[in-house]
């Protein structure tokens, strides 16, 4: 067994390095999962295969199944991250009903129009937290008028947010899991006793499949808890990570703004290279298989490396570099089979708009010093702050 613990800083600060070392020895490794909420899994670092596993039917993201308790399902209800088939494929299709691509092309406008209000409050003040000011604040408008969730405070929920998917501990995790849970099922209350609203919340209440099936309270709950959490935290860190990522090569943001054409690819390489989810959430294996040679058992858990996957030299050659004229196909940065992003649409969109009006907006843009610390755990990739100046 590997403890990823023993790295100490090392992997909070550098995971790549450590994945690299990693794949030098194999594609799978039992792992000890670091702080703060340490446990044991297989790892998948390998890119084929992971691919692989992530379209695997013999792996199930049901913790239950295995005899586990999962107190974040308890306390939130179950959704499409924690659940197979059939019950994944109902509740999938009653959410496309609502969260259709011609709903995100529609809001293109209106992210447009939050991007540059956004820039026009920054530029008078020639430095900012990049997070704070643009990065956080953008894709948390869109996706809290997508689902029509009035005025929150942004500081708050910030918080609550940022404990959920890189909780400082366990108990601290759930806690604000808890708090959420009461602010989405008053949101949902609020929603049922006034006139129809034209917003996804709305729409995935009173969405109905052709057999008269829809979503449960329970349900209700947990999947506004998904699309408003996965649905901005995820974006705010391909933001950030594509501007830091750009502003410490900057050779290649030269290259970048000589030829703006370059900027859908720029967004997958960094999705490639820097994507803001490190790690799949678990499966579990529902039988005895093999993977690249290694038996993994019934029940067992597996994370799956998507950053690792992103950095495989068998993959991508030179998989390190950065480099905006890469074209990353395939990468796994919104995952892969079934439970591929459903949001992965409007996250290219609102990461185009937000570089590309950053980008023509600040032609001076600069690294204002070091970036915040890391947000620790395996699941988001990303920096609590970052300092730039224009």
């Amino acid at each position: 067994m590997i403890d990823l613990g023993d790295y100490g800083a090392r992997f909070t600060q550098s995971p790549h390095e450590v994945y690299a070392e990693l794949r030098e020895c194999g594609p799978v490794h039992w792992v000890r999962t670091p702080p703060p909420d340490p446990g044991e899994a297989w790892l998948i670092v390998g890119y084929e295969e992971a691919r692989a596993a992530l379209a695997d039917p013999r792996f199930s993201k049901d913790a239950t199944k295995n005899g586990r308790f999962n107190l974040a399902e308890d306390v939130m209800g179950r959704q499409m991250l924690v659940v197979d088939p059939p019950e994944h494929t109902r509740l999938r299709s009653l959410v496309a009903r609502s969260f259709t691509m011609r709903r995100v092309e529609a809001l293109r406008p209106r992210v447009q129009q939050l991007a540059d209000e956004l820039i026009e409050e920054m530029l008078p003040k020639e430095r900012a937290d990049l997070v704070e000011a643009f990065a956080y604040p953008l894709p948390i408008t869109v996706i809290c008028e997508l689902l029509g969730v009035p005025d929150i405070d942004r500081a708050a929920f910030r918080a609550l947010s940022n404990e959920v998917v890189a909780p400082s501990g366990a108990e601290a995790g759930f806690a604000a899991m808890r708090q959420l849970a009461g602010f989405l099922d008053e949101l949902i209350e609020d929603k049922r006793c006034t006139a129809p609203a034209d917003d996804l919340l709305g729409d995935l209440i009173r969405t109905r499949a052709e057999d008269g099936d829809r979503l449960s309270d329970s349900e209700l709950r947990a999947m506004a808890f998904l699309l408003l959490v996965a649905g901005h935290e995820t974006t705010v860190n391909l933001i950030t990570n594509a501007v830091h990522t750009l502003l410490t090569h900057p050779e290649q943001l030269a290259a970048l703004r000589a030829d703006m054409t370059l900027l859908d690819g720029v967004v997958e390489e960094v999705l490639r290279l820097e994507g803001p989810v490190e790690s799949a959430t678990f499966r579990y294996a529902s039988e005895p298989l093999e993977i690249a040679g290694t038996a993994i058992a019934e029940g067992d858990p597996v994370i799956i490396g998507l950053g690792s996957a992103g950095r495989d030299g068998s993959r991508y050659p030179d998989p390190h570099r950065f480099d905006v004229h890469r074209a990353p196909q395939g990468h796994l940065a919104f995952g892969h089979g079934m439970h591929f992003c459903l949001g992965a649409p409007l996250a290219r969109l609102e990461a185009r708009t937000a570089l590309r009006t950053l980008l023509e907006r600040c032609p001076e843009l600069a690294l204002d010093g070091p970036p915040g610390p890391r947000l620790p755990g395996m699941l988001i990739r990303g920096v609590r702050s970052l300092p730039v100046r224009w």
